[in-house]
């Protein structure tokens, strides 16, 4: 595996992160800020790069490399893969037949896939409306849980207005990009930890709708939020990056953190990043700076304890409500996941709003939120 790294903020010029090299057909992921994204020549000029690159842009909270956290930049990693091959599928939730359902997508996305010698998907979404638990859902059972599939719902800062992605285009809104790779010579492996401790009574979701909470213990959902939050609550929707919740269901073996997007004042109902069942419990969460950071931590050491060869890549998907909570120590968590990896791997990667992958130890992908996801591969 060859990879090449470069980066800029606005109206400045590329810099090369890695020793420039000449790659082959190369897979050129590009995250960067949105506003940056949706200047009408970015594919041009990042094709004008890589000639024959596959290019798959994403929108982001914030980019991550090896050097550090940039929240205003645009970042290139591309990767030569010289023993394996992989293949890029996109679909639109806005143009594509199945326009209103997340699950129908994710299926069909993943069933458009060659089976034979398929090893790892990883997921580029859109991160505005999509479903990410229904996509989820969609993308296992296409694979019956037998492929390893993680990834991003793509970011936009802490502004939640639109978020962009595209694969040989323009980046657009919808768009829902799976990168499939193949090969026997691949090792990949990834692992997923939070750091976010409990706190309160548990509630029961008396009524809720996809991903919509109506109701706790019979109770406007809003209303008991609010009060546990007490002068914060009037920083809410923002507020409830740093409070989000721990949704325990009989159908999963681990419980979930939803993060809270956004709040209906009339109907007193609160709208999570991913589904909530009737009859699931909750509770509210919080954590700190060190929880956080040693989370990383620990989800580097399970997702390298299990390889027989070092990583040559390792994306890193972390969570904007993660970032607000770091603020000025944002890039410790990373730094202590290159503790664990080593320091010859090329880091890539994303502050997101929703990370795809299973719990440690499983198969069947899942949505998550405020969490950090870590991606480990090598030829």
């Amino acid at each position: 595996m060859k990879t090449l790294q470069l980066q800029r903020s606005k109206n400045s010029d590329w810099k090369y992160l890695k020793e420039e090299i000449t790659l082959k057909s190369p897979l050129v992921l590009v995250f960067g800020k949105r506003e940056l994204l949706e200047d009408e020549g970015i594919y041009d000029e990042i094709k004008s790069i890589f000639n024959d690159g596959h290019i798959v842009f994403g929108s982001t909270s914030g980019d991550i490399t090896a050097d550090k956290v940039d929240s205003d930049s645009i970042t290139i990693t591309a990767i030569e893969f010289e023993k394996s091959t992989f293949q890029v599928k996109r679909f639109n939730i806005l143009d594509s037949v199945h326009k209103t359902s997340s699950f129908e997508t994710g299926k069909e996305l993943i069933k458009s896939f060659p089976k034979n010698g398929l090893k790892h998907i990883f997921i580029v979404s859109e991160g505005s409306f999509v479903n990410g638990s229904h996509l989820t859902q969609g993308m296992n059972e296409a694979t019956n849980n037998e492929v390893l599939i993680t990834g991003a719902l793509c970011g936009d800062a802490a502004k939640f207005e639109k978020t962009l992605a595209s694969y040989n285009e323009n980046p657009k809104v919808g768009e829902v990009v799976a990168i499939g790779l193949y090969g026997d010579s691949l090792e990949v492996s990834c692992a997923i930890n939070g750091g976010w401790t409990p706190f309160g009574p548990e509630r029961i979701v008396t009524k809720s709708e996809d991903n919509i909470l109506y109701e706790l213990d019979g109770k406007p959902a809003l209303d008991l939020y609010k009060n546990y939050l007490g002068e914060k609550a009037k920083e809410l929707p923002g507020a409830a990056l740093l409070y989000p919740l721990k949704v325990k269901s009989e159908n999963e073996n681990y419980p979930i953190v939803r993060t809270i997007l956004n709040i209906n004042e009339e109907e007193q109902s609160m709208i999570l990043a991913g589904n909530i069942l009737e009859g699931e419990r909750v509770q509210l969460m919080m954590t700190h700076v060190d929880n956080i950071v040693n989370a990383s931590e620990s989800a580097a050491l399970s997702a390298n304890e299990s390889r027989t060869k070092e990583a040559e890549l390792a994306i890193l998907v972390s969570c904007i409500g993660r970032k607000l909570v770091l603020d000025q120590r944002v890039e410790d968590e990373v730094e202590e996941v290159m503790e664990i990896i080593g320091k010859e791997a090329t880091v890539c990667g994303m502050y997101s709003y929703g990370e795809i992958a299973p719990f440690n130890g499983e198969k069947k992908c899942q949505l998550h939120n405020q969490t950090m996801t870590i991606t480990l591969i090598s030829e």
